[in-house]
């Protein structure tokens, strides 16, 4: 069994680009221009739920569960506030604007040589709020992603590639 850190890995943001009704592939992905958003502290969390549907049969006297819609959930992103950095800039671009954008996580597990794991998927950025705390912490910038599709994997390869 082999575990990776968080450290090292790496958020962008994409262009627009509008979910589907069907999963996205990673080739949906290729012709995105993928702009780092800078300075990234903490990435939260993205995984499907499915949400539960409840059928209580009386003769049974059983509550059946189905699954539902699945909802990749909502992602709490946390960067040191700068201004000026691109991906931030995109981010925040991104909040006052309506639909969806495509956005890329580039983990830290590549083997000797290879390219690392990835993580793909649409989502709106719900919010983009700085956090001022107290005197001896950095100014935050505290984003939400909706995610609005699937995730895609893509596995960290044995040769090239990288961001």
């Amino acid at each position: 069994m082999t575990i990776y850190a968080t450290n090292g890995a790496r958020i962008f943001i994409g262009g627009a680009l509008s979910a589907k009704s069907t999963d996205f592939v990673e080739a949906d992905f290729t012709s995105q221009t993928w702009v780092e958003v800078g300075e990234a502290e903490g990435l939260g969390s993205a995984g499907d739920t499915s949400a539960e549907i409840t059928f209580d049969g009386i003769t049974s006297g059983r509550t059946r569960r189905l699954k539902g819609t699945r909802n990749a959930g909502t992602m709490e992103l946390v960067f040191g506030n700068d201004p000026t950095d691109p991906g931030q800039i995109a981010l925040v671009a991104a909040e006052k604007a309506k639909g969806d954008y495509a956005f890329r996580i580039v983990l830290t597990d590549a083997p000797q040589g290879g390219s690392p794991s990835e993580r793909m998927f649409v989502a709106q950025v719900g919010s983009t709020v700085e956090q001022f705390d107290s005197a001896n912490n950095v100014i935050k910038l505290n984003a939400t992603l909706w995610i609005n599709s699937n995730i895609v994997r893509k596995a960290a390869g044995a040769s090239g590639g990288g961001s």
